[in-house]
């Protein structure tokens, strides 16, 4: 496997449509936004400031994770090079490919990370030591 180019993983705008009676907006995902067809959805809600999630990289799964409220950090790493993207408006979203491994951290209070994937949960998809990401990134 060749090295993902962690450049290229950037905010994906989810459209947005703004009530122009100051109602409020509301963001629609539909097939034309993602590359793959959602076959689970899951949130993240709660998470003290000074945890982490995620930890893993998938070796078929993508996911596009929106902060539907509040923020936090997404630590993408290839297994040459780690960058940092903060989440922190519910119309824009971050795809990250099979392949990447990803951590979460720096929630804020009140926090809630939206998951979108690619495939049902398979625990044989998961790359769950870095040490392993390593090996198998190379």
């Amino acid at each position: 496997m060749s090295y993902i180019n962690l450049e290229k993983i950037a905010l994906k705008e989810i459209p947005k449509i703004s009530d122009p009676d100051g109602r409020g907006n509301l963001s629609v995902i539909e097939k034309d936004v993602l590359p793959f067809v959602i076959k689970r959805v899951y949130y993240l809600y709660d998470v003290p400031s000074d945890s982490s999630r995620g930890g893993h990289a998938h070796i078929e799964l993508q996911q596009f994770l929106i902060a539907l409220s509040g923020s936090f950090d997404v630590v993408l790493d290839n297994g040459k090079s780690r960058r940092s993207i903060t989440l922190n408006r519910p119309n824009k979203g971050l795809l990250i490919p099979s392949g990447v491994w990803r951590e979460l951290e720096n929630f804020s209070a009140g926090a809630v990370c939206l998951s979108l994937v690619s495939e049902v949960y398979q625990e044989s998809d998961y790359i769950r030591e870095y040490q392993d990401f390593l090996n198998y990134s190379k």
